[in-house]
């Protein structure tokens, strides 16, 4: 039987195979056509961008920013609303169009570049442009892994982007990047070389959001975070987008209204700006994959700034908001107006209609170990390493999920010896940062740096820890890595690892279902990449 769809790109894809019939995530067999074909026109309008560049002309920043924000709706559990995505091919094509009129030459152009259908034909077009239609099994795989790779580049280059901050440097790499993926003759060895080469514009543009953030915030610092409620009406915030959350708190102040995190939103505590707000109250909840349940208890509004959505049930989608690139039909959608700014005003009145939030849990949870709070602790971490408090660094940073199986990070965290120190950052947390595993000489043992882009702090400590002991290669630290995945931001993070020279990462609980087992071979081999398999063994092999 014909596959209704194909899509591969995150961890929980049917059978670790592929969803044929509809995304484990929610997403149909239309929307995913229409994800397919947003691609493509994109790299597409890369390709073009890339030949102004070769032509030594300048591609308008508006063209850099397109790119970027199409991918990120691309990217799982996004955007799943036929018609806006629909929009965006309609502005993706006429954008490129107004490039090709000022083209003397276009021949040469691949046939992505040139295509320029109408509304009446993206449904067929797309049924010939998905990940199936590259028949080599290695050349798709690295080719899924490069666009998966920009995909999560580009999910952090938006976030710096709304805040004002943006490199021509980095917008021009992905457009020659994109234009890579439609040349003729695509091989092993240049697709390999493209792979490791985004990892290295990934740091890059996790630098530059980290700078974004932090001249826009201030460095975060040790937070302990209210995990209860209050009394009043509520307003939830997930995501990651901090200028999102700066515009609602704003807008929201002496409303009679609180405001929480959930999910991703949680290290925006650890921030010294937003402290400033009394009613920025605590996080509720726990990861993405919870939210159904857990949305439904608040009470209140929910405003997604980014992924991860899952499909709303009925008796709550009329209370849920989206923004950015995230997008679910019937749901109502905060448009950004020219100067960047948005209007919460129908958030905060809803909000005031609402009951409190009900209680899920109480107590706190401590974090804000970014890169300068651990350099301010550095004398202490080293004396501990060097008196043998602490024996390994453990980095569990990445993802969560459904999946029973992802139970083996909590077990896990559990089992490791007292001498041993988590670093975390992104949704992963929520498996172990509760667990109240305590400290060593004061230093927690779950040092958590932030959201998923700031396993950015977690490679400059590393880096930091090995300048500190005179060391001559990373991967001679005592610092080892059991990381979780689930969509493409863990696949830039792992690209950018890589990069740095990280070598012998665990990656569950799966292996990506997108590498074919000669793609995997190369990185097994090469980088020593290597799976999960139970939590005794696996302790004994990475702790000792």
């Amino acid at each position: 039987m014909d596959n209704k769809m194909f899509c591969f790109q995150c961890q929980e894809t049917a059978g670790c195979k592929g969803c044929t019939v509809m995304g484990i995530c929610g997403k149909k067999p239309e929307v995913a056509a229409v994800q397919d074909l947003l691609v493509y026109v994109t790299k597409g309008l890369g390709a073009v961008a890339a030949a102004w560049q070769s032509a030594g002309k300048i591609v308008p920043s508006e063209i850099g920013h397109l790119i970027t924000e199409n991918l990120f709706i691309t990217i799982t559990n996004a955007n799943f609303d036929e018609e806006a995505i629909k929009v965006q091919i309609d502005k993706t094509l006429i954008a490129k169009s107004e490039l090709l009129k000022a083209m003397s030459e276009v021949k040469n152009l691949p046939e992505a570049a040139l295509w320029q259908g109408s509304r009446a034909d993206y449904l067929s077009k797309a049924s010939t442009v998905g990940v199936l239609s590259t028949p080599n099994e290695d050349i798709r795989s690295l080719s899924e892994l490069a666009l998966y790779g920009l995909k999560g580049l580009c999910a952090y280059l938006k976030h710096a982007n709304a805040l004002g901050y943006s490199s021509d440097e980095i917008d021009a790499f992905v457009q020659r990047a994109l234009a890579k993926l439609v040349e003729d003759n695509l091989t092993g060895e240049n697709l390999t070389a493209l792979v490791l080469e985004i990892g290295k514009w990934g740091v890059d543009a996790m630098a530059l959001l980290d700078k974004a953030n932090t001249e826009s915030y201030g460095h975060p610092e040790i937070t302990k975070v209210k995990l209860g409620t209050g009394k009043r009406p509520g307003i939830l915030i997930s995501g990651h987008d901090l200028r999102d959350l700066e515009m609602l708190l704003e807008q929201s102040k002496d409303s009679g209204i609180d405001v929480y995190t959930h999910g991703e939103m949680l290290p925006a505590h650890y921030y010294p700006a937003f402290k400033k707000y009394d009613h920025f109250v605590g996080n509720y909840g726990n990861a993405w994959w919870k939210q159904k349940e857990e949305f439904e208890a608040f009470n209140g509004p929910i405003v997604m700034t980014t992924n991860c959505l899952v499909p709303p049930k009925d008796s709550y989608k009329d209370r849920v908001f989206t923004a950015n690139a995230v997008g679910f039909p019937d749901c109502k959608h905060i448009k950004t107006d020219a100067n960047g700014h948005k209007d919460f005003s129908s958030v905060i009145q809803m909000a005031k209609q609402c009951s409190a939030p009900t209680q899920l849990e109480q107590g706190e949870i401590v974090g804000g170990f970014a890169h300068e709070q651990v350099f301010a602790l550095a004398d202490k971490v080293v004396e501990a390493v060097k008196s043998g408090a602490i024996r390994k660094f453990v980095v569990m940073a990445g993802c969560d999920g459904r999946m029973k199986s992802r139970d083996y990070y909590t077990e896990f965290a559990k089992a490791l010896p007292k001498d041993t120190v988590i670093l975390t950052a992104g949704c992963a947390k929520y498996k172990y940062i509760k667990l109240d595993l305590g400290d060593i000489g004061g230093i927690p043992r779950v040092l958590d740096a932030g959201q998923c882009n700031d396993s950015y702090s977690l490679a400059l400590i590393a880096l930091k820890l090995k300048e500190a002991f005179g060391l001559a290669d990373i991967n001679e630290l005592p610092v080892v890595y059991n990381i979780a995945w689930y969509e493409q931001k863990a696949v830039i993070v792992l690209l950018a690892l890589l990069h740095l020279g990280v070598k012998n990462i665990h990656l569950g609980p799966t292996l990506p279902a997108f590498l074919s087992p000669n793609v995997a071979k190369v990185l097994v081999d090469n980088f020593g990449i290597a799976g999960i398999s139970n939590v005794e063994d696996d302790i004994k092999n990475l702790i000792g």
